[in-house]
């Protein structure tokens, strides 16, 4: 039965990319250099241009454009900004430039105040590390500000969402859950808000964010595990999952990444002491392959055997920890997971060998990983993948606009939706594979979670522990 589904399968794929080209895409080609990523993604942002400019999100089989609130926050553009700007492109990136300096922050909205860091706050760090104009600087201060009233929690965890003008906090789960967030969205501040601190010669921002990152590690279990879902006034884990999934990742990647930018000893501890946990309970070698599973936080049962394609950017992470082996060993879960379908769905359950959730978002983070592996080991295989996995994306999700998303990974029909991050990220690193590591060495570089750069020696280790605050 599962031979007939799989060529049930391939028809599907087969008619769905014939109809794809039928409805105006061109031919795919299986070339891939630096050069072609910048005209796809200058070709993506001239219809972001056309059909959604000043929206947050391009809808590309439609021809319009979405907001994630009441008004726009410009999330798009300021997402690309560091994207555009790396490959060369001045003419568009000084034009998303003067959009934000014509941009006032004083609106009457809530905001996820995870989703506004690392997306607008972080671009325009971004934006004003690479332009060195101090009106930029003077915008991200701002946005800074209004985000800072969500820390002020009885835990010193964030609130959901703050309002960008009152400063009022808010929830997003119905009446009495509002105070409830994920790991991620409580402890993710830590690149950025010390960037601004460091930038603004102002403490706060990252002691703020490092009381968050504190206020979960002090709160993790018996065995060393925290939770999933915490109340940030009472500091109560609401349930007791772990795992390293969306919701939980990028927790672990700013910890690592904040004590190799500010050279912060303490986060390194809690980093090394974390990454043991998750290697004695969550690693697990499964049918030849190593998956990272989902465990109770108090024994370190597993309680579910399944990945998203989110926590692809763990391989990342552990060659950028030191640990090649590991990295190496669970690129190729991914990869191997990619080929069963063309694309990574959302979620997957490696012990069912069955699809859970089915939609792919042109998400990066597969990406971001054979990136890294390919710059840090050296090795080809790397950059073989990559331009498969250019080669794919392209097949079935280019369109006469730009690109598009897809609803299910097995018969790939389209979604009309593109994410900022594709912008932000997945071309980024798409176009940073392709160049020599003479014109781009990602260690002189951190990358936050959003894919935005920031150049290491920008930051005068003399200078941190009194930006920052650090003792």
């Amino acid at each position: 039965m599962r031979s007939v589904w799989i060529v049930v399968l391939f028809v599907l794929f087969v008619l769905s990319c014939k109809e794809e080209e039928a409805n105006g895409a061109s031919s795919v080609s299986s070339d891939f250099s630096s050069e072609l990523v910048k005209a796809e993604t200058l070709r993506s942002w001239k219809a972001y241009k056309e059909y959604a400019w000043g929206d947050d999100v391009l809808l590309p089989l439609s021809k319009g454009g979405f907001n994630w609130y009441e008004e726009s926050l410009g999330i798009s553009p300021i997402d690309a900004y560091s994207t555009l700007s790396l490959m060369g492109l001045k003419e568009e990136a000084a034009e998303i430039e003067e959009y934000v300096l014509a941009k006032n922050w004083d609106q009457d909205i809530s905001v996820q105040v995870f989703e506004v860091n690392i997306r607008i706050l972080g671009g325009l760090l971004a934006m004003y590390q690479m332009s060195g104009r101090e009106e930029i600087l003077a915008s991200a201060i701002d946005m800074g500000n209004r985000l800072m009233p969500a820390f002020r929690s009885p835990t010193g965890l964030p609130y959901h969402s703050v309002n960008l003008q009152s400063g009022q906090t808010s929830g997003n789960l119905g009446e009495g859950l509002g105070n409830i967030v994920n790991v991620a969205q409580a402890a993710s501040y830590l690149v950025e808000f010390g960037i601004l601190s460091y930038y603004a010669k102002d403490p706060q921002y990252y002691q703020a964010a490092k009381k968050a990152t504190r206020a979960i590690h002090e709160r993790r279990s018996e065995i060393g595990l925290p939770g999933d879902y915490i109340n940030v006034e009472t500091g109560k884990w609401t349930n007791d999952w772990h795992y390293i999934q969306a919701g939980v990742d990028s927790y672990y990647e700013y910890m690592l990444k904040a004590s190799i930018l500010f050279g912060d000893l303490e986060l390194r501890q809690i980093w090394e002491e974390s990454y043991l946990k998750i290697k004695e309970y969550i690693e697990e070698d499964y049918s030849g392959r190593r998956f990272y599973a989902c465990v109770n936080m108090h024994s370190g049962e597993i309680v579910k055997r399944s990945v998203s394609l989110y926590d692809a950017f763990f391989p990342a992470v552990q060659i950028l920890a030191g640990d090649t082996a590991s990295a190496e060993m669970n690129m190729q879960s991914w990869d191997w997971l990619w080929d069963q379908y063309g694309l990574l769905p959302t979620r997957y359950l490696y012990d069912k060998d069955s699809v859970e959730y089915a939609n792919s978002e042109l998400n990066p983070e597969i990406i971001e990983s054979a990136y890294y592996l390919h710059q840090m080991t050296g090795e080809e295989d790397y950059l073989t993948m990559i331009k498969k996995y250019w080669k794919d994306i392209n097949v079935c999700c280019r369109d006469s606009v730009a690109f598009h998303a897809i609803h299910d990974v097995r018969d790939m029909r389209p979604k009309d939706y593109l994410a900022t991050y594709f912008f932000a990220e997945t071309l980024k690193y798409f176009y940073l594979a392709g160049l020599e590591k003479s014109d781009f060495d990602i260690e002189d570089y951190i990358f936050s979670t959003e894919a935005h750069p920031f150049r290491k020696d920008a930051f005068e280790p003399s200078l941190i522990p009194e930006y920052l605050g650090l003792e």
